[in-house]
């Protein structure tokens, strides 16, 4: 320590012993804020509340949780005491989670004799990987096509019931429970640490991951939104078999180390406890939908459709809207004359909900000044980084744009004058903007049949007109070759057979 009490020379053994006890107190906190120690389930939590977390009087830390949960692994003896545990997993291998009801007599009597709903997840524990946690998990997933990350072994399990898991997230699965029940999950880790790992001259250290629980119970409309409890422990993943060897490798470690050294690190323990934490950032948004059953291979799962996001379906960019609907425009962005009500009305509107209360004052103005760093230190990398890019009303670009002009009787006589070799005075023309997102001749039809104002079945066919004047078919192979902000004259003929018309883009 910097300083000390100053104490009469009688105390001098309580001066030391209150250090020492200050001291003690003081370890867990370098942990907790450090970056070593940072969760990705503790994205919630700020600094300040942090420094309000570490004053709390000790029966609050000896606090007797509702539920506990056991990963029955053995924990590393080479971690440092008032460090996390850290728990060595074999790729693929049944590990149990024991579901423990720990609360006292008359503690949450709404949940008696009821289920209750338990999410397993396995994140990233650096912070360094949180933040392209995204791009990480889509990588693996097309390395690893229908494999899974986190699996739960049904015919092992006790006590589980309706488990599910969704294609899309495959780090992900839940099950429902009863406290009042043995409940054993036997799960299965499918990724390895070094599978993370940036590839330089062998050897790499792999990463380390987290296991994450969080528990809710049913309210009033029978789904499983009202959170109970969560708790983490951290882990590494190696290859069949590696798990065991890098357990006996740092036991002959510690073996070596003088008794000194010894005392500076935990014991390695026969379990692994999960320690309380902060609930996953998306917990309100879980919904009781139903979602794909298990199989007992986790090779039987789908890949969903989409651009390979292990997290979530893409949602389709909202369309250009003209003029017209500006106003509507307006009601998406959030404005700077908005109100702290109109800014509340918001964040729910764009499913931020789990930040309401901590923006309740802040208004338009206050949250757009906010910068990317302040938003994700609030809120964590991940919502941090969708909210900041929702305040800024980021609009995705679309893949191609093409400009049109329709064909008139006076670009008609400016045509017949420049061929026929006559002055060409300058002439405004007005062209029209088209989007394009799926690069399909279908989705030109309908761009087009919006622009002309009619139906996209009267547009029979379209035509680019080539070299010589020859008419050449619009494919999805000839869009998808256009030139970016390509600019065309749109000629319109009425076709033989009915009331409907053919479009060439010259």
């Amino acid at each position: 320590m910097a300083w000390a009490l100053k104490l009469p020379l009688a105390d001098e053994v309580i001066e030391s012993g209150l250090v020492q006890d200050f001291d003690a107190s003081l370890s867990g906190i370098g942990q907790e804020l450090g970056a070593g120690a940072y969760s990705m389930s503790d994205v919630l939590a700020l600094p300040i509340f942090k420094q309000e977390e570490s004053s709390l009087p000790p029966e609050n830390e000896n606090k007797i949780l509702p539920f506990q949960y056991v990963l029955c692994a053995a924990t590393s003896p080479a971690v440092k005491l008032h460090d996390e545990t850290l728990t060595y997993l074999n790729q693929g291998q049944s590990y149990e989670i024991r579901m423990l009801d720990n609360r006292k007599i008359g503690e949450l009597p709404e949940i008696n004799g009821k289920l209750v709903k338990s999410i397993f997840r396995v994140v990233f524990h650096d912070r360094r990987l949180q933040y392209t946690e995204h791009q990480q998990l889509e990588g693996w997933r097309w390395n690893r096509p229908g494999d899974r990350i986190l699996d739960i072994d049904i015919p092992m399990s006790v006590g589980i019931i309706d488990p599910r898991a969704n294609p899309t997230q495959l780090n992900t699965v839940e099950f429902l429970w009863d406290p009042s029940k043995r409940t054993s999950v036997f799960i299965q880790v499918h990724c390895i640490s070094t599978e993370f790992t940036m590839r330089k001259h062998g050897g790499e250290k792999g990463v380390p991951f987290r296991v994450q629980i969080d528990t809710f119970k049913e309210n009033e409309n029978g789904e499983y939104t009202e959170h109970l409890h969560s708790a983490s422990c951290q882990i590494k993943v190696f290859k069949p078999k590696g798990a065991d060897r890098k357990q006996k490798t740092d036991r002959e470690k510690m073996e070596k180390r003088t008794p000194h050294e010894k005392e500076k690190y935990q014991p390695s323990y026969e379990t692994t406890i999960l320690t309380e934490c902060s609930p996953w950032p998306e917990i309100t948004y879980v919904n009781n939908a139903p979602s794909p059953g298990f199989n007992s291979s986790h090779s039987s799962f789908s890949i969903g459709e989409g651009n390979g996001s292990p997290n979530h379906q893409p949602e389709p960019p909202p369309p250009i809207a003209d003029v017209s609907h500006t106003s509507e425009l307006m009601l998406v962005n959030l404005l700077p004359t908005s109100t702290p009500q109109e800014a509340q009305q918001w964040l729910h509107r764009n499913r931020f909900s789990t930040f309401s209360r901590l923006f309740r004052n802040f208004s338009g103005a206050d949250l757009l000044k906010l910068t990317r760093e302040d938003v994700i230190q609030i809120c964590g990398p991940a919502d941090g980084i969708r909210l900041f890019n929702a305040l800024k009303g980021r609009m995705v670009r679309p893949r191609l744009t093409i400009y049109v002009c329709q064909e008139s009787q006076q670009l008609r006589d400016l045509q017949q004058k420049h061929e026929d070799g006559d002055a060409v005075t300058s002439t405004f023309f007005v062209y029209h903007a088209i989007y394009l997102e799926e690069l399909t001749a279908v989705e030109l039809t309908e761009k087009l049949a919006q622009l002309f104002s009619i139906s996209a079945q009267q547009i029979s066919q379209i035509y680019k007109q080539g070299p010589t004047g020859i008419h050449v078919l619009i494919s999805d192979e000839m869009i998808q070759n256009f030139q970016d902000e390509s600019c065309f004259v749109l000629d319109t003929m009425k076709a033989e057979t009915n009331d409907s018309y053919h479009i060439i883009l010259k």
